[in-house]
């Protein structure tokens, strides 16, 4: 399966191309604006690295969020637009879900949603077990307290994300799971239909909305 992953909900542009029997390329660079205009170009580079056009990927995934809102609606907008006209599969990959990386057992992923406001998610092997939240930040804690989590002894963390340093006890974070495009690779690779809409997911409705009081994706 040719596979292609997008990732603008952060400081950065990144996409990362799987080709079976090459090895996997990856292009990022870091950007606080400016992804919009990046994208297309990095994803036309690493294609044609690769030999292909658009028309031979198989599988698009790309981050949905929690993350900036500016970069999230930029990354979602191209890789539908980018399979729609490609006939290629669409894969959401919740940020929640990517930050949790290989951990094994239990594990909270936070966002820090800032405003006071904390986005958790509870997940075990990778997978979510209940909805993500928005809370504040003493719910947060709470949350955390509630699922009875432990330290690990290896060092790997119950709690991973941007909002951990807000969260609870520093004792219950180990080793940061690594953020990379060969993980959200593996993740988007893994994927099995139905696929997860590929749906920017905000930690709060955007203030701004269309004519009319709309809201748009």
């Amino acid at each position: 399966m040719r596979l292609l992953v997008i990732d603008t909900t952060g400081p950065a542009c990144s996409v990362a191309l799987r080709v079976p029997g090459r090895a996997d390329v990856v292009c990022s660079e870091d950007m606080s604006r400016g992804q919009a205009e990046r994208l297309a170009p990095m994803v036309e580079d690493v294609l044609a690295e690769a030999g292909l056009n658009p028309r031979d990927l198989d599988r698009i995934g790309v981050t949905t969020g929690p993350g900036s809102f500016a970069g999230t609606r930029v990354g979602v907008a191209f890789a539908r637009g980018l399979a729609l006209a490609t006939g290629a599969d669409v894969v959401g990959i919740s940020n929640l879900a990517w930050w949790t990386g290989d951990v094994t057992g239990h594990v909270i992923s936070t966002h820090d949603a800032r405003r006071g406001d904390i986005v958790v998610q509870l997940f075990c092997d990778g997978e979510p077990e209940g909805d993500p939240l928005t809370l504040s930040v003493e719910a947060a804690r709470q949350f955390v307290s509630d699922q009875k989590l432990t330290a690990r002894p290896e060092g790997q963390p119950v709690l991973v994300g941007s909002g951990v340093s807000l969260v609870l006890d520093t004792t219950l974070v180990g080793e940061m799971p690594q953020l990379n495009m060969i993980n959200l690779l593996d993740r988007a690779d893994r994927a099995n239909s139905p696929f997860t809409p590929a749906k920017p997911f905000y930690a709060r409705p955007p203030d701004a909305k269309l004519p009319g009081g709309r809201v748009s994706i």
